[in-house]
């Protein structure tokens, strides 16, 4: 329980992006699951792009010290979802909504696991 609590206090940087992505993948299959209600599908798509738009950010400054590779690729994986968020939520079918999801969940695990290296 210690430990909890101060894993808790003390989230590394890559473990609050990681478990911003997982908690907005959850909140995008919650909205497809309730496809009739527009206006939480609406807030999980924007909140998910605003998530994405602030990782394009932080991508894009000098200090991110990441490689340009990785940067590249984060980027175009946030405009990306910038495209596939544009579309009308009324005509967002599954399909797209779950290439969100498992985008955020793998760079979610990715993070996970690069953390998970730099303790060994």
């Amino acid at each position: 329980m210690i430990i909890t609590q101060l894993a808790a206090e003390e989230l590394d940087i890559r473990e609050e992006e990681a478990f911003g992505l997982s908690r907005a993948a959850v909140l995008l299959d919650q909205a497809k699951q309730n496809r009739d209600d527009a206006q939480a599908l609406a807030a999980a798509l924007n909140h998910n792009l605003e998530l994405w738009v602030a990782i394009r950010s932080m991508v894009q400054r000098p200090e991110s010290g990441l490689p340009k590779s990785v940067e590249e690729n984060l980027i175009r994986l946030s405009n990306f979802v910038a495209d596939a968020t544009f579309k009308s939520s009324d005509s967002l079918e599954n399909a797209p909504i779950d290439t969100l999801i498992n985008i955020n969940l793998q760079i979610s695990e990715g993070l996970l696991e690069g953390l998970a290296n730099d303790l060994r």
